[in-house]
């Protein structure tokens, strides 16, 4: 899973282009230029809308956003039109290239118009998120100029408006019983009461960037801003957090929904729809996609007998998967033992790179714990631009079997290999490639998980059977997602499929299930983007025989961007068609 970028409140400096060929000015008048003219407005204008992500250079940062009724009705408005002008431009006549475009670019308005449809921001958190930890983000983030550290006081004395509009949206979403389901919603909380019991002290997260600070501010102005830290905290952030406090405790979490299904919010089916199309970008139904999950689950579970029969294993599966999670071996002692495995995998990774891929980001990560705050409701490791967290906290719930198969899918190859290679690409519009499309991002990660098997770095049965249960744990979402939201399955139910046809520990099992049902639709990204990745390779290579080349079809799918699944499948087809050139020459 990301690091969700479009939430970030960091920043990162731009990364240089790769060259490519530049894309040629359309004709004036021609359906290429209103196509171009009307996009570009709308993602200039979409861009002012947000604090910016961590990709954002710092020059073009902005203050917290404004999430009130007057914004929320121009964004609707403005969604509206684009629509409607989409629809009047003759997509026949536009360029291939702009057709490309097109496509993408519209399936984002979409999902955007459909999110304020259905006011999803009346719901500013889940399980798993929220618009308070996010700023958690910019805590964390690195500091050089006096100007910078200005910049993140000015945010934090800005926070009481920021929480108060939340508040506000969170409120007309009570009313109408549109929250999360209250059973995901126990002890989220605790975040907000740290920083209230911090105060505004050094213990505070919000004055970790001035407990260190650099060396070119003069010691006098360092003492300054010190000072005005302590100050914006005690006046700002302090009473803001106190508030949301006593509104998620008092009012929100009390009055929150007892039932789970989306199909349960108000008009239920038409949001659930609208998720699966914003997470899944095929046409398909829920009960289309239970199907394909089961289907898949059972395929899963063959392989996984094979490597039970391998390991000589007498009893069954449960026996194995209670092995799995109980067994010393697998488990380390310390936080920085798993670190350092996890840095392991990834550095053999790099060794291996350059014979699976032609064309290599710039970019690099770093390997860091999930902070302790957001650790227990804590996936077990999240990747992004520059970043690939992995979470210390309960280490009998964090097994090395499945550590290379995470480290894959959150370092390299997958998100903090993809997303910089889409940021880097030259030759694209923006908004394709600063964007992230979760059914192509995750759905390239967990194929990065797979692909680890082809490049040698599962070593043990076991190994390969953490990434296994990684396969199955994804292919049993669309089960489980569906089923609690489509089909009524209780939280039990969710919890005892994952139990009984995965390896993950019974602490993740809860977090994971929380979250699937606190965000409806965005855990059917990952399997569904995955075989469309699995299923074009399959075909590439049976067209193309001797002349498939691994290097060149992954080039060709990272060259995209971000995209819906249907371009992929367009892509591969066009990469057959071209006789399995990539986008990139090949040394």
């Amino acid at each position: 899973m990301t690091l969700l970028p479009a939430l970030l409140l960091t920043a990162l400096a731009p990364l240089p282009a790769t060259a490519q060929t530049p894309a040629a000015a359309a004709p004036a008048g021609s359906a290429d230029a209103r196509f171009d003219a009307l996009a570009e407005a709308e993602y200039k204008w979409r861009q002012t809308l947000s604090a910016g992500s961590e990709d954002t250079p710092k020059d073009e940062r902005r203050g917290l956003p404004d999430v009130g009724p007057a914004t929320q009705a121009a964004k609707t408005r403005r969604w509206t039109e684009t629509i409607a002008a989409l629809d009047a431009i003759p997509v026949a006549r536009l360029s291939p290239a702009a057709r490309d475009n097109y496509t993408v670019y519209r399936g984002q308005v979409e999902a955007l118009l459909a999110q304020q449809q259905f006011r999803d921001y009346e719901k500013p958190l889940n399980a798993d998120s929220s618009f308070w930890i996010d700023l958690g983000y910019a805590s964390r983030a690195t500091y050089r100029t006096e100007d910078e550290y200005r910049g993140y006081l000015k945010m934090l004395g800005d926070i009481p408006r920021y929480f108060d509009g939340n508040i506000a949206n969170m409120r007309a979403g009570l009313k109408r019983g549109f929250t999360p389901p209250q059973i995901t919603l126990q002890g989220r909380d605790i975040g907000v009461a740290e920083v209230v019991k911090a105060g505004a002290t050094d213990a505070s997260p919000f004055y970790a960037p001035f407990r260190t600070m650099p060396a070119a501010i003069p010691a006098g102005r360092q003492a300054a801003l010190r000072a005005e830290a302590k100050r914006v905290i005690a006046a700002s952030v302090v009473p803001a957090h106190a508030t949301l406090l006593a509104f998620l405790r008092d009012e929100y979490v009390p009055g929150a929904r007892r039932t789970l299904a989306a199909y349960d919010l108000p008009d239920g089916r038409a949001y659930y729809t609208s998720k699966i199309a914003e997470f899944v970008t095929r046409d398909l139904t829920a009960e289309q996609i239970h199907a394909i999950g089961l289907a898949e689950v059972a395929r899963i579970r063959t392989r996984m007998a094979d490597v039970m029969r391998e390991v000589k294993w007498q009893g069954g599966l449960p026996a194995f998967l209670n092995f799995l999670r109980t067994d010393p071996q697998f488990y380390v002692k310390t936080p920085q033992a798993l670190l350092d495995r996890a840095a392991w995998t990834a550095k053999e990774f790099d060794g291996k790179a350059a014979r699976w891929f032609g064309r290599l980001p710039r970019a690099r990560f770093a390997i860091e714990p999930v902070p302790a705050d957001l650790a227990p409701f804590y996936t077990g490791g999240r990747g992004g631009p520059g970043m690939y967290l992995v979470n210390t906290w309960n280490l009998p719930a964090r097994p090395l079997y499945s550590l290379p198969a995470l480290t894959l899918h959150e370092s390299a190859p997958g998100h903090a290999w993809q997303m910089p290679f889409a940021m880097e690409l030259e030759g694209q519009p923006d908004y394709r490639r600063d964007t992230y499309l979760s059914a192509y991002g995750e759905g390239w990660a967990l194929y990065a998980e797979a692909l680890g098997e082809d490049m040698g770095l599962y070593h043990t049965p076991y190994e390969v059977f953490g990434m296994l249960s990684y396969q199955m744990w994804r292919a049993a979402r669309l089960v489980v997602d569906t089923g609690i939201h489509a089909q009524g399955w209780s939280r039990e139910r969710a919890q005892a499929f994952l139990r009984d046809n995965t390896a993950l520990s019974n602490h993740e099992i809860t977090t994971e299930v929380d979250r699937y049902i606190a965000w409806p639709g965005q855990a059917l990204s990952y399997y569904m983007g995955e075989l469309t990745f699995l299923a074009g390779r399959a075909k590439a290579e049976k067209a193309l025989g001797d002349k498939f080349d691994i290097r060149a079809f992954h080039d060709a799918m990272l060259s995209l961007g971000s995209v819906p699944l249907p371009m992929v499948d367009a892509r591969v087809d066009r990469f057959i068609a071209e006789g399995g050139k990539g986008p990139y020459p090949l040394k």
